[in-house]
């Protein structure tokens, strides 16, 4: 062997062993702060508003955990230690989580989540975003308009009396299993579809109905898809769902540990209002050029003087 095949084998050793070495930096690197989200739009902006804030106010790293499933994918994360954080509704926490009755007052639910979830699970609701992203049934609103359907009663009647055209629905898989979902409105409304509703994806759900493939399908109050693909919201005018507050739903290790964390996503609290997170979404969600959760997410901060744009 000559020299310079020595030279070369040596090379090629430092090389693969600096590799190595990274590699194993990497994997062994972990994140202060771990925040999830639910498979939705809404989730991934909040997952991104709790982590620039933080990383932006303190010295702590975040790893950002979007779309990682339905609500006790989160939530199982979160007791397991595997999240630290995520956005919480109160009515399911409320419903879903702890398996009691709806309570209509939004202070009430919110406290007996508050009081439940840190005396079962030592999990933490903190302050409350400010919106309320109720479940709500969404139709075109052409078709909507032309059979003058505006509340769930006006469907109910339409879908128990046969009239045509013969409705049809799909939801997503949650919705369709939940007590507060779908089999819960038919009873409280006395309807079923005749068709059995499908079960589809978040993200397939809206354009199937805006396409005509679909006539109903199940909404949350304050997702920008609905003003993105015309939809209109009918009125749950006998008040069947539960309202869901939005709040950082924390570990309580986690805030032992970073103290302050709690006054920092605090400041959060009433910012944001149906309206505002409606649109935030929609930021998201349209049609022509849409953008970036982290960017939309980012501005906002920005905008209440929680940043400074210099920061991003």
């Amino acid at each position: 062997m000559n020299s310079s095949t020595k030279i070369l084998i040596v090379v090629l050793i430092v090389a693969v062993l600096a590799v190595a070495a990274i590699v194993t930096w990497r994997s062994s690197t972990k994140a202060d702060i771990s925040i999830g989200g639910k498979d939705f739009t809404e989730q991934s902006i909040l997952c991104e508003m709790m982590a620039i804030l933080i990383e932006e106010n303190t010295d702590l790293t975040v790893d950002r955990r979007p779309f990682l499933g339905g609500t006790m994918v989160c939530f199982n994360g979160l007791k397991g230690g595997q999240l630290d954080a995520y956005a919480e509704y109160t009515g399911t926490g409320l419903v879903n989580i702890l398996e009691q009755d709806a309570i209509a007052d939004p202070n009430k639910s919110y406290e007996v989540v508050k009081e439940q979830f840190a005396r079962k699970y030592d999990l933490v609701w903190l302050a409350p975003f400010g919106f309320n992203n109720t479940y709500t049934l969404t139709m075109r609103r052409q078709q909507a308009d032309e059979l003058g359907i505006r509340t769930f009663s006006d469907l109910a009647e339409h879908v128990r009396n046969g009239n045509e055209p013969k409705l049809t629905a799909a939801f997503t898989h949650e919705f369709l299993d939940r007590p507060d979902g779908y089999k819960g409105v038919c009873e409280a409304y006395g309807f079923e579809f005749p068709d059995e509703p499908k079960g589809l994806d978040p993200g397939l759900m809206y354009k199937a109905c805006a396409d005509g493939e679909i006539d109903v399908i199940c909404a949350f109050a304050t997702d920008g898809r609905i003003a993105a693909f015309d939809l209109v919201t009918l009125e749950d005018d006998k008040r069947f769902f539960p309202p869901y507050y939005a709040a950082p739903l924390i570990r309580a290790q986690t805030l032992q540990e970073h103290p302050e964390l709690k006054g920092l996503l605090n400041k959060l609290a009433g910012l944001i209002d149906d309206a505002t997170m409606q649109q935030l979404n929609y930021q998201v969600d349209r049609q022509d050029n849409p953008r970036r959760a982290g960017d939309v997410a980012c501005e906002f901060l920005v905008e209440h003087g929680l940043i400074l744009p210099e920061e991003r």
